[in-house]
């Protein structure tokens, strides 16, 4: 992935890093000599946005995606209970996970949980990480005011009873009565879900969820991370997004630029290759899953939400944006001024409006040329948004895996224009604008693999085409999970390419992924898996 040495057939490793390519280690002794057989080496892939926390937790809870029908949602639901009951955990929490509306017709309600689960505090968390599902028991602690507080993500019926469905910042509720989770059963998560990253050829990782509403498990989460490391528990390396709620006025010297920080000063670039301080995320809106990503038309054919309320915000409308345009300017200008990069959360095109603006006016009140600011998703983009994403120096963090996963659901609920316009990839190169691979793992499969076949076919796991113009070739699709993933994690100096002082950080296939046919990437072996000179996965 070096346009330099396209590609090499010998590789030099010492003390972690490449020592050098081809004649590069001509004359120097190696200490030991490892012949591949003719496997196919690329860089370790950079997953540019996951949330391995939170992907390690769900593993251990009753998974409810593969239900279909509200019965057997229901029926998941009281066995669980069940077993809680067993175990002698009668008054505890009843958790589940993979909650998904969509097929089920519509959501289901306190009333249904009552009946699968009466009088149990049950959590169950929506598979997009922007709504969860509470029962009586839990909505029973909450006063008028904390409801109110939380408006308009608690839903109500129309005689304006909550229920239970909370949204986006509303999760808030159930989340401050269900966690925090303790230190050690986040190490044990962290390390569960890099293990699995491992297994798919990704050796660094960008954490976006820490600390958050959405998806953290605790008020100290990073120390998980520092845990992890310390107890060598940490498979990957990883940069820590910090949420944008954590800022606050920080009493600096008005000449230092710095009217809001975390703690101390803290800001993207502290720690070093294993461990460090990302981007500070901000949400701008919602999710296409849960029908709360911001549009500027409504959403067609919403299916799946009986709740929706029309183009005020509610679900099935055309979703809601988080921050009204002076509020998030002031935000956004205060953080880049600090030093930040900047990872803005837009999925709907209204949302990448918002974040185009305000990257932009930040930039222009206050230059900073290599800040590398970027919108994570980019799901919804308007052709008329394509140069105004360039001219604001953005980058797209996308996806490309929830168009294999989601890809039937989103083109119905988008229609046959919009279609076309979610997560792109030959625009958005087209334009000059750096595409990073992600997986957002626990939402999608987190195979990078996998989504570069995705970005080179653009078809729906069940063969249908979503937006084929937007394909892209083998080579781009991978520079998408190695040279541009690290270019946004702003680590492409050592990472993301192999060449002499780079990381020694490899993937090590079965076949190479540019002359299997495109139907075949996906299923490409991972042989091994090798962080900084050492086998992590597999054998070689």
């Amino acid at each position: 992935m070096d346009p330099a040495r396209p590609a090499a057939t010998r590789l030099g490793v010492w003390r972690g890093r490449v020592a050098g390519l081809d004649e590069e280690v001509d004359g120097l002794r190696a200490r030991r000599v490892v012949d591949l057989g003719g496997a196919t080496v690329l860089p370790g892939f950079v997953d540019a946005h996951s949330h391995l926390a939170w992907t390690g937790m769900v593993a251990g809870l009753v998974d409810l995606s593969a239900c279909r029908t509200r019965d057997a949602v229901l029926d998941a639901i009281r066995r669980a209970a069940d077993a809680a009951a067993c175990t002698g955990n009668r008054d505890g929490w009843v958790d589940l996970a993979g909650y998904d509306q969509r097929p089920l017709g519509g959501h289901l309600t306190r009333d249904d949980l009552e009946l699968a689960a009466p009088g149990r505090k049950v959590y169950v968390r929506h598979a997009s990480g922007h709504a969860c599902l509470v029962s009586d028991a839990v909505l029973a602690t909450v006063t008028d005011d904390e409801f109110a507080a939380h408006a308009p993500g608690v839903v109500r019926d129309a005689a304006g009873r909550p229920t239970g469905l909370l949204e986006e910042g509303a999760m808030a509720i159930a989340r401050a009565r269900r966690l925090p989770y303790g230190l050690d059963e986040i190490v044990a998560a962290i390390e569960t879900a890099g293990r699995e990253c491992l297994a798919q050829g990704i050796t660094t990782v960008a954490e976006a969820g820490i600390v958050t509403d959405l998806a953290g498990s605790s008020p100290v989460e990073l120390a998980a991370y520092q845990v992890a490391r310390e107890q060598g528990r940490l498979p990957v390396r990883v940069q820590a997004m910090i949420p944008a709620a954590m800022l606050r006025p920080s009493g600096a010297a008005p000449g230092d630029g710095i009217a809001r920080a975390i703690d101390l000063g803290l800001r993207t670039g502290l720690g070093d290759d294993r461990l460090s301080v990302g981007a500070l995320k901000l949400w701008l809106d919602g999710g296409m899953m849960a029908r709360t990503a911001a549009l500027t038309e409504p959403y067609l054919n919403p299916g799946g939400s009986d709740t929706s309320t029309g183009d005020d915000g509610g679900s099935g409308g055309s979703g809601r944006l988080a921050f009204d345009d002076d509020e998030l300017a002031a935000l956004v200008l205060d953080a880049h001024r600090a030093g930040w990069q900047l990872a803005v959360h837009a999925i709907g095109d209204a949302a990448v409006d918002q974040a185009i603006a305000v990257v932009a006016a930040a930039q222009a009140t206050h230059p900073r040329p290599d800040a590398r600011h970027r919108v994570e998703h980019c799901g919804i983009v308007r052709p008329d948004q394509l140069p105004r994403l360039a001219a604001a120096g953005l980058t797209a963090v996308i996806q490309p895996t929830f168009l294999h996963a989601f890809g039937d659901d989103y083109s119905t609920i988008m229609g046959p224009e919009r279609t076309g316009w979610m997560y792109r990839g030959r625009s958005f190169l087209d334009h000059g604008i750096t595409v990073a691979g992600s997986s957002d793992r626990p939402v999608a499969d987190g195979a990078p693999l996998r989504a570069i076949q995705f970005m080179v076919e653009r078809a729906s796991a069940s063969g249908a085409p979503v937006g084929p113009a937007e394909a892209v070739t083998v080579d781009e699709a991978l520079a998408a999970y190695t040279t541009g993933s690290a270019y946004a994690c702003r680590v492409d100096g050592v990472a993301g390419h192999l060449a002499a002082g780079a990381l020694a950080d490899l993937a090590v296939l079965g076949a190479d992924p540019r002359e299997v046919t495109p139907s075949a990437i996906a299923d490409v072996p991972v042989l091994a898996t090798v962080l900084g000179g050492e086998v992590v996965h597999g054998a070689v």
